[in-house]
This record gives C-alpha cells, structure tokens and sequence, in this order.
C-alpha cells in the first residue's frame, strides 16, 4: 500500500469514527481496533487527532460525542438545538442593527440566523470567523464582509486561536454579536480555550456587545470562563429563564431583552 493509499485508509476511518459518535454517543477503543483491525495506538492516535480538531472528547476507554463541560456537541447537533428560539432571538437582536454599522458575528448557531436578516438593515459591514456566515453574505448584496481567518476548526466550521484574535484587534465594530456555550453563577462558559480567545479579542474590539442565550445555556457547564455576565451591554433571552434569574441579571447592571418561546422547538 502506498503513502498516499495508507492516507486515505486513515482519513476514511477517521471519518467513520466521527460519523459513529454522533449516532452512538460513546465509542470503546478497543472495539474500534478490532473492527478496522488496527493497533490501540493507532486508534489512540484517530482520536488524539479528532479532538484536536473539537469533534469528539478522549474519555477513559474511549471517546464521546456528549455534551459536557469540555465538549458542547457538533455543528449539526447545535444546528438542530432550540432552532426556532434561535431565530426568533436573531429576529430580536436584529432589530438593534442601523444602516451604516459594523458587526461583529461570532462562530455560534445562536447568532448564525440573523445572516437572514441583514438584508432589511443595509448597508451594513460584517466581520466574522463563522464559514456558514460567510457563505452566506458573501453574496448578499448591501453587506461589505471582512472574513477573519486563523487556524480552521471543522467541527466549529470557523476560525480560531491566536492569528484569528490577532486579526480582530486590528478592526473596531459597532456592535458585537455572540453566544455562549453555558452560563453559570453568572460567568459565560466555554469548551475549548482557542474560542475563549477569540471572543475576548471580538468583546475588546466592539462598542457595545450584546449576548444571545437561550434558557438551557443557564441549566449547563462549560470548562473554560469566558466573562462575566455584567460585561455585556445586553442579554437576549427566551422567556424560559426564570424572573429570578432575569431580575439577577438586571442586578449586574446588564440590560435584558425577553424574547417570546418559540412552540415547536
């Protein structure tokens, strides 16, 4: 077998490993040595790499594909997560943006929606790290896009680490959109240091930022804290979070939108 077969062996095991995780959940190590018929190591070395990459977390035995405080699920997963909520809090959010702003858009599913709904506030500027955004205004006539780049993460669909918070503190926005991937004692959460970075860096470069959650970010954990609640100028919320927790928020200093459940989530 060639360098190049042996290659492609690899990648097509690897791609099957990933594609098992999102259906099984949890995957032992050594059965999937016996059903490619490789070493452990070998194994072990598929799923160093694909964590690498944020598809999957190692776990004794094994990897996982669950949600956990060090692994928040993939794209497809998130994509298909309170979708309807999402896009009504897009809508809200949506509302905020004037002709003739800048923007910033983070990598997550949350803000992904209101790519939908620039075409009603042009012209407007938009920078994002999010391929799915950039695919999608890359066309859209009225919006002037600045794609950051940086290291790209297949499981995020998006650029991260140090070259992509580098290219966003060169640049100044308007307005920042982001999520999160949990909310807990009032400190945002996330899985992985490399979006931690970049979100800091999206957070320094904005006037104002505003923050879309919907109400189960507030029932998880997340490993590495992002920022305090009390940083963001606004909260876009579903009505879901208990008025406890809204009336909390507002404590902080933090202005809060509530946004109406959607039904069909």
């Amino acid at each position: 077998m060639t360098g190049a077969d042996r290659s492609e062996v690899r990648e097509a095991r690897r791609r099957h490993i990933r594609d098992s995780l999102a259906t099984d959940g949890f995957l032992r190590a050594s059965d999937l040595a016996d059903e490619y018929g490789v070493s452990l190591m070998t194994i072990h070395r598929d799923l160093d790499f694909l964590q690498s990459q944020g598809w999957l977390r190692k776990v004794r035995g094994g990897a996982t594909g669950l949600h956990s405080t060090q692994f928040h699920g993939s794209v497809d997963t998130r994509m298909s997560t309170m979708s309807q909520t999402k896009k009504q809090l897009a809508r809200t959010a949506a509302s905020l943006v004037a002709p003739g702003q800048t923007v910033l858009l983070d990598d997550s599913t949350t803000c992904l929606p209101l790519t939908r709904e620039f075409a009603a506030r042009t012209p407007i500027t938009v920078i994002t790290n999010s391929l799915p955004a950039i695919t999608a205004l890359a066309k859209e006539r009225g919006v002037s896009l600045i794609s950051l780049g940086g290291s790209y993460f297949p499981a995020y669909d998006a650029f991260m680490g140090l070259l992509t918070a580098d290219c966003v503190a060169a640049l100044r926005a308007d307005v920042l959109f982001m999520s999160t991937t949990a909310v807990t004692r009032g400190r945002c959460y996330h899985t992985s240091p490399e979006t931690v970075q970049v979100k800091r860096a999206m957070m320094a470069a904005s006037a104002r930022t505003v923050l879309l959650a919907d109400h189960t970010k507030f029932t998880r954990d997340g490993m590495y804290a992002l920022t305090s609640l009390r940083d963001f100028d606004l909260l876009v919320v579903d009505d879901g979070l208990p008025e406890r927790e809204v009336r909390a928020i507002r404590g902080m200093g933090t202005e809060v939108l509530v946004v109406p459940r959607a039904g069909t989530d």
